[in-house]
């Protein structure tokens, strides 16, 4: 598939672009529960008067992971984002792809993974949303943000840390949850 314009795939085109890039079950069914989790989170947020995309919301959700066809590892941002320009995607949805790993990588940390210069932090509404709602999904079920904050310590990743726990309070308060 090709989209041309900032038109956005439907679900169930988004859902075809995963399986015709290879992407395992076990990754379609993350991506579809952190989807389910990502767009309930922007209806809330549309509820208390607040404008975000739910749609880019939800096909962000679901394509974030599209480079797990290719690799496991935390390249599968980068991956991603490529084979989404490649298919022509919006650019909407690319920076999803490209900016949802834990909280978003700093310049620092891209320049230590080798990426290119770029921005690798969720900036949009849209964004941190997806991003959020990927940290509060292990696999295909709800997990408490706290594992991944843990994992992270343990790994000793203090500012990325950090970055998922404000992250987390900030789309929290947006939702009305008090932290």
């Amino acid at each position: 598939m090709n989209w041309v314009s900032e038109k956005l795939p439907t679900r169930k085109e988004a859902l075809v672009f995963l399986k015709e890039h290879d992407c395992s079950d076990k990754v379609i069914n993350h991506c579809t529960a952190v989807a389910g989790l990502a767009l309930k989170t922007a209806i809330v947020i549309q509820g208390r008067g607040i404008l975000v995309d739910s749609h880019l919301v939800e096909i962000g959700a679901l394509l974030h992971d599209i480079g797990r066809s290719k690799t496991h590892n935390i390249d599968h941002a980068i991956i991603g984002a490529r084979i989404a320009k490649q298919a022509a995607l919006p650019e909407s949805i690319i920076s999803i792809i490209k900016r949802h790993v834990g909280a978003g990588i700093t310049p620092d940390e891209a320049k230590k993974l080798g990426w290119k210069k770029d921005i690798y932090m969720p900036i949009t509404l849209e964004e941190k949303i997806v991003t959020y709602a990927d940290n509060l999904i292990e696999k295909s079920k709800p997990a408490p943000v706290e594992i991944i904050i843990e994992k992270l310590i343990k790994e000793e990743k203090i500012e990325a840390a950090n970055r998922v726990k404000k992250l987390d309070e900030e789309i929290n308060n947006l939702i009305g949850i008090k932290t």
